[in-house]
């Protein structure tokens, strides 16, 4: 899974992907309240905000632990949020934050920020062991580290 990731330096990739990740700060901290502002905020469009938020990260300083983000998407049936926190209990991790978005046709995107520190085995075999769980249609690993 990991080999689906690239380590690039920013001064080679385009504008907007730092605008992106600017955009989401300034939602995540506060300082502005709705992406429309943000995205005009830092010069970009919302259709650009949307298509890459969820696929541009950077490396963040963090004190011990490791630390992962996923995304997945999840029936929206009764029980399967639950079961995956379960699941997910059962391997030693535990959750930082969860997000959860409106379910459209039957399936709510939610994305999961976990300490991953205690977890035994590779971080292939936790995502795919999310997988096995009823209700759970794709997982996949946007960050660790």
């Amino acid at each position: 899974m990991l080999d689906q990731y690239l380590i690039i330096h920013k001064s080679i990739l385009p504008e907007y992907y730092e605008k992106v990740i600017e955009a989401r700060r300034m939602l995540e901290d506060g300082r502005i309240k709705d992406v429309s502002q943000a995205v005009r905020e830092v010069g970009i469009s919302r259709s650009t905000y949307y298509k890459y938020k969820d696929f541009i990260l950077e490396p963040t300083e963090l004190s011990g632990g490791r630390k992962a983000v996923l995304s997945m998407m999840l029936n929206h049936e009764q029980g399967v949020l639950g079961a995956l926190l379960m699941r997910i209990s059962e391997a030693h991790a535990s959750v930082l934050t969860i997000t959860q978005s409106l379910p459209i046709r039957d399936k709510a995107s939610v994305t999961i920020s976990l300490d991953v520190s205690e977890v035994d085995g590779s971080m292939e075999d936790f995502v795919s062991g999310l997988c096995d769980v009823a209700g759970v249609e794709q997982v996949r690993m946007l960050a660790v580290e």
